[in-house]
Protein backbone atom coordinates (compact mmCIF):
# COMPACT_ATOMS: atom_id res chain seq x y z
CA UNK A 1 0.00 0.00 0.00
CA UNK A 2 0.99 3.03 -0.44
CA UNK A 3 1.43 5.69 2.75
CA UNK A 4 1.48 9.14 3.03
CA UNK A 5 4.94 8.88 3.72
CA UNK A 6 6.22 7.19 1.05
CA UNK A 7 3.82 9.03 -1.18
CA UNK A 8 5.28 12.20 -0.22
CA UNK A 9 8.86 10.87 -0.44
CA UNK A 10 7.85 9.82 -4.59
CA UNK A 11 6.58 13.22 -5.11
CA UNK A 12 9.84 14.70 -3.70
CA UNK A 13 11.60 13.16 -5.49
CA UNK A 14 9.79 13.50 -8.71
CA UNK A 15 8.72 17.17 -8.68
CA UNK A 16 11.26 19.38 -5.81
CA UNK A 17 14.15 20.09 -7.95
CA UNK A 18 12.62 19.68 -11.60
CA UNK A 19 9.40 21.98 -10.68
CA UNK A 20 9.77 23.95 -7.58
CA UNK A 21 6.83 25.78 -8.10
CA UNK A 22 4.75 22.42 -8.71
CA UNK A 23 6.11 21.13 -6.15
CA UNK A 24 5.12 24.04 -3.51
CA UNK A 25 1.54 23.90 -4.84
CA UNK A 26 1.45 19.87 -3.90
CA UNK A 27 2.70 20.61 -0.38
CA UNK A 28 -0.22 23.43 -0.14
CA UNK A 29 -2.76 20.47 -1.29
CA UNK A 30 -1.11 17.55 1.06
CA UNK A 31 -1.60 20.49 3.82
CA UNK A 32 -5.19 20.61 3.09
CA UNK A 33 -5.82 17.46 2.60
CA UNK A 34 -4.39 16.52 5.85
CA UNK A 35 -7.57 19.28 7.18
CA UNK A 36 -10.20 17.22 5.47
CA UNK A 37 -8.70 13.68 6.72
CA UNK A 38 -10.73 12.79 9.59
CA UNK A 39 -13.93 13.40 7.13
CA UNK A 40 -13.44 10.78 4.66
CA UNK A 41 -12.79 7.04 4.99
CA UNK A 42 -9.48 6.52 4.44
CA UNK A 43 -7.43 10.03 5.47
CA UNK A 44 -4.03 8.24 4.80
CA UNK A 45 -5.37 7.42 1.29
CA UNK A 46 -6.74 11.34 1.12
CA UNK A 47 -3.00 12.52 1.73
CA UNK A 48 -1.41 9.99 -0.16
CA UNK A 49 -3.49 10.87 -3.61
CA UNK A 50 -2.75 14.46 -2.43
CA UNK A 51 1.10 13.91 -2.46
CA UNK A 52 0.59 12.37 -5.61
CA UNK A 53 -1.85 14.34 -7.65
CA UNK A 54 0.04 16.28 -10.30
CA UNK A 55 3.49 13.42 -10.31
CA UNK A 56 2.31 13.31 -13.75
CA UNK A 57 3.67 16.83 -14.22
CA UNK A 58 7.78 15.14 -13.53
CA UNK A 59 9.76 15.56 -16.36
CA UNK A 60 10.31 11.82 -16.57
CA UNK A 61 7.04 11.04 -16.50
CA UNK A 62 5.49 12.95 -19.78
CA UNK A 63 4.03 10.45 -21.83
CA UNK A 64 0.53 11.88 -23.37
CA UNK A 65 1.65 15.19 -22.36
CA UNK A 66 -2.08 15.31 -20.20
CA UNK A 67 -0.61 14.82 -16.31
CA UNK A 68 -3.58 12.95 -14.92
CA UNK A 69 -3.18 10.11 -16.88
CA UNK A 70 0.51 10.31 -17.07
CA UNK A 71 0.25 10.10 -13.39
CA UNK A 72 -1.66 7.43 -13.06
CA UNK A 73 -0.26 5.15 -16.15
CA UNK A 74 3.39 5.86 -13.53
CA UNK A 75 1.31 4.60 -10.72
CA UNK A 76 0.18 1.35 -12.04
CA UNK A 77 3.54 0.53 -13.44
CA UNK A 78 4.92 0.84 -9.92
CA UNK A 79 2.42 -1.46 -8.46
CA UNK A 80 0.12 1.16 -6.58
CA UNK A 81 -3.37 0.18 -5.71
CA UNK A 82 -5.65 1.27 -8.02
CA UNK A 83 -7.91 3.61 -6.28
CA UNK A 84 -5.13 5.82 -6.14
CA UNK A 85 -4.29 5.20 -9.70
CA UNK A 86 -8.21 6.63 -9.71
CA UNK A 87 -7.90 9.77 -7.86
CA UNK A 88 -4.88 10.70 -9.12
CA UNK A 89 -6.45 9.97 -13.02
CA UNK A 90 -10.23 11.95 -12.34
CA UNK A 91 -8.41 14.82 -9.92
CA UNK A 92 -9.77 17.95 -10.64
CA UNK A 93 -12.67 16.80 -12.97
CA UNK A 94 -9.69 15.84 -15.36
CA UNK A 95 -12.49 13.98 -17.52
CA UNK A 96 -13.32 17.18 -19.22
CA UNK A 97 -9.76 18.38 -20.16
CA UNK A 98 -9.30 14.57 -20.96
CA UNK A 99 -12.18 14.62 -23.64
CA UNK A 100 -11.37 18.02 -24.74
CA UNK A 101 -7.93 16.64 -25.24
CA UNK A 102 -9.10 13.55 -26.94
CA UNK A 103 -7.10 11.16 -24.41
CA UNK A 104 -9.08 8.75 -22.37
CA UNK A 105 -9.26 8.02 -18.80
CA UNK A 106 -9.13 4.26 -17.81
CA UNK A 107 -10.01 4.52 -14.64
CA UNK A 108 -13.46 5.18 -13.28
CA UNK A 109 -14.33 8.49 -11.03
CA UNK A 110 -15.56 7.10 -7.46
CA UNK A 111 -17.74 10.48 -6.23
CA UNK A 112 -17.05 9.46 -3.01
CA UNK A 113 -16.56 12.35 -0.39
CA UNK A 114 -12.61 11.35 -0.12
CA UNK A 115 -12.52 12.40 -3.80
CA UNK A 116 -14.53 15.70 -3.47
CA UNK A 117 -11.87 16.33 -0.36
CA UNK A 118 -9.18 15.55 -2.55
CA UNK A 119 -10.48 17.81 -5.35
CA UNK A 120 -11.14 20.60 -2.75
CA UNK A 121 -7.88 20.62 -1.46
CA UNK A 122 -6.13 20.84 -5.07
CA UNK A 123 -8.72 23.36 -5.73
CA UNK A 124 -8.29 25.59 -2.70
CA UNK A 125 -4.45 25.48 -3.61
CA UNK A 126 -2.57 28.29 -5.24
CA UNK A 127 0.53 27.63 -7.67
CA UNK A 128 2.32 28.64 -4.50
CA UNK A 129 0.82 26.49 -1.87
CA UNK A 130 -1.12 28.88 -0.56
CA UNK A 131 -5.10 28.68 0.29
CA UNK A 132 -7.17 30.47 -1.86
CA UNK A 133 -10.83 30.05 -2.97
CA UNK A 134 -12.63 27.43 -5.91
CA UNK A 135 -13.61 31.03 -7.93
CA UNK A 136 -10.48 32.41 -7.60
CA UNK A 137 -8.02 29.50 -8.29
CA UNK A 138 -10.01 29.23 -11.33
CA UNK A 139 -9.33 32.81 -12.55
CA UNK A 140 -5.65 31.82 -11.99
CA UNK A 141 -5.64 29.31 -14.34
CA UNK A 142 -7.52 31.15 -17.09
CA UNK A 143 -5.33 33.76 -16.70
CA UNK A 144 -2.18 32.25 -16.71
CA UNK A 145 -3.23 30.12 -19.28
CA UNK A 146 -5.33 32.59 -21.67
CA UNK A 147 -9.53 31.99 -21.91
CA UNK A 148 -8.81 29.60 -25.09
CA UNK A 149 -6.45 27.41 -23.63
CA UNK A 150 -7.84 23.65 -23.45
CA UNK A 151 -6.84 23.94 -19.76
CA UNK A 152 -8.79 27.48 -19.14
CA UNK A 153 -12.07 26.10 -21.37
CA UNK A 154 -11.93 22.35 -19.33
CA UNK A 155 -11.82 24.44 -16.06
CA UNK A 156 -14.30 26.77 -16.88
CA UNK A 157 -16.76 23.93 -18.76
CA UNK A 158 -15.37 22.08 -14.67
CA UNK A 159 -16.63 25.18 -12.60
CA UNK A 160 -19.92 23.63 -11.64
CA UNK A 161 -19.12 20.49 -10.16
CA UNK A 162 -15.30 21.49 -8.87
CA UNK A 163 -17.65 23.81 -6.90
CA UNK A 164 -19.93 21.32 -5.84
CA UNK A 165 -16.84 18.72 -4.69
CA UNK A 166 -15.99 21.94 -2.77
CA UNK A 167 -19.08 23.03 -1.23
CA UNK A 168 -19.87 19.59 -0.29
CA UNK A 169 -16.35 19.41 1.44
CA UNK A 170 -16.82 22.32 3.36
CA UNK A 171 -19.81 21.32 5.01
CA UNK A 172 -18.64 17.96 6.06
CA UNK A 173 -15.68 20.20 7.67
CA UNK A 174 -18.07 22.08 9.76
CA UNK A 175 -20.00 19.57 10.26
CA UNK A 176 -17.00 17.39 11.97
CA UNK A 177 -15.64 20.34 13.33
CA UNK A 178 -19.01 20.95 15.44
CA UNK A 179 -18.98 17.37 16.72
Amino acid sequence: MASAKWAEELARTKLATSLPRRWAHVQGVASQARRAAAIVDDGDLLIAAAWLHDIGYAPDLVGTGFHPVDGAVFLREQGIPERICALVANHSCAQVEGRRRGIGIAWRDETTPLRDALWWADMTTTPDGSRTTVEDRVREVVARYGAEHVVALSLLEAEPELLSAATRTELRLSVGAAM
